[in-house]
Parts: structure tokens; C-alpha cells; sequence
């Protein structure tokens, strides 16, 4: 297993920059190499600069799919819906000409959305080129969460689906989610992190062998290169 690259920054602005240029020059060099790139993101408040800077990259933005790692189950102008704080903040200018995959499919439940969302899903570019990923103070990442009595199975290494519905018990809605299978497979992974008691959590995580949080059992499983971006 090898140790995530740690990339610190003074400024959470600097971190935004810098990570917002990572991720156009490794779509640009996927678009270069296969004709295609693929981005999963996540949502909340951590990624926004970022999102704002990504928008500004040059690049063949309508050769590159973008999705999210996971969603709450919502209409998506639902103000705490991750798919509109991305159409907000990154679908915006040149971007807006990239294929952007929802995970929401308009059913009741996640359990019934799965079927047509692993559908969309498999029209993406995979493994995905670049997967950006945070971390609630739980260990929980994507939204596979410590409570949740669906984790094992969403984060089976052989589980054939791409994406899983999670029902936490620690945070409100119903969620959808990339199966940690999927997550690991990545050509490259970045976590996104700010604030000392976020790295603090995550260096407890990640040196806890006893038991493996959700953020600890994706780095250990992942195949591509990964990297952490953290800036107090």
C-alpha cells in the first residue's frame, strides 16, 4: 500500500489554485492520450474556491465527463443538493460544454434509482481519470459512513455496481454513492482537506490499524496515485 503524497499550502486559496490546476492538467493529458477524460467531485462547502478556479482551466472542456462521487437524494434545486452546488459553482462558462452525469434519477428511494443511475454512469470514460474526494470529521468519505449498516456491501472490493444507496444514521437524507470498487479504481486520487482538526482526524484514521475507516479503506484500496491537499 503505498502512503498518500501530502501537499500543504498557506492559504486555502493557494490550495484551490493548485489543486484546480492537478486536475485540468490530468484531463487535459486523459483528452490528449485516450480522447476522453472523466471527473468525479465531491460536494459541500470545502470544494467550492476550487470549483471556481477549475472553471477558468482552458481545455477541451466538451471532451470531459464529470459526475459526483455521491449525492444526497434530492430534487437537485434543493439547496443542500451536492448536483446543484456544482451546477453553481463549476458547470458555469466553458465548462457547461462538458457531459455532466446526474445521481439523482427523480425515484423515491436511492434503492430504486440505483439500476438507472449504474446506467448513466457506465457511459463514462472509466477508470475515472481524476476522482476528488473530502472527509467528514466521522472518517467518512464519499458517503460511505461508519454507521451505516449498507457500508460492507458499497464497500466490497467485488461489488460489480458502480454506485450504492446509503441510508446514514449520523447525517440527515438518504444518500447514493460511488461503491468504494469503483472509487478505487481511479487513475488518481485527491483528497481535499482543510482546518487542523480535519487533518488531525485524518492522520488518526489513517494510522489507526485496529479499525479502518471509510477514508482509510479507500486509500488502502486505491490502484492509481493519491494525494492529499490540505491547507489549515
Amino acid at each position: 500500500m503505498a502512503e498518500p503524497t501530502l501537499h500543504e499550502y498557506d492559504s486555502r486559496v493557494d490550495l484551490d489554485i493548485c489543486l484546480a490546476r492537478e486536475i485540468a492538467a490530468t484531463l487535459e493529458n486523459a483528452v490528449a492520450t485516450r480522447g476522453a477524460a472523466s471527473l468525479a467531485v465531491s460536494g459541500g462547502k470545502t470544494p467550492v474556491g476550487m470549483f471556481q478556479q477549475l472553471r477558468q482551466m482552458r481545455l477541451d472542456w466538451g471532451k470531459v465527463w464529470i459526475t459526483l462521487v455521491d449525492d444526497r437524494w434530492l430534487p437537485i434545486d434543493h439547496a443542500d443538493s451536492n448536483e446543484r452546488l456544482v451546477r453553481e459553482n463549476l458547470l458555469k462558462y466553458q465548462v457547461e460544454a462538458a457531459h455532466f452525469v446526474s445521481l439523482y434519477s427523480g425515484d423515491a428511494t436511492p434503492e430504486q434509482g440505483c439500476t438507472a443511475i449504474n446506467a448513466r454512469l457506465a457511459a463514462i470514460p472509466q477508470p475515472f481519470d481524476v476522482l476528488v474526494l473530502g472527509m467528514g470529521e466521522d472518517g467518512h468519505t464519499a458517503s460511505l459512513f461508519p454507521c451505516s449498516s449498507e457500508l460492507e456491501q458499497a464497500a466490497a472490493l467485488d461489488n460489480p455496481a458502480l454506485v450504492a444507496a446509503v441510508n446514514p444514521t449520523t447525517a440527515p437524507y438518504a444518500r447514493i454513492t460511488l461503491t468504494l470498487a469503483t472509487i478505487a479504481k481511479a487513475s488518481k486520487v485527491l483528497v481535499h482537506l482543510t482546518g487542523d482538526k480535519k487533518r488531525s482526524i485524518f492522520e488518526a484514521a489513517m494510522a489507526n490499524t485496529e479499525q479502518r475507516l471509510p477514508i482509510a479503506r479507500v486509500l488502502d484500496a486505491a490502484q492509481g496515485s493519491q494525494h492529499v491537499y490540505w491547507a489549515a
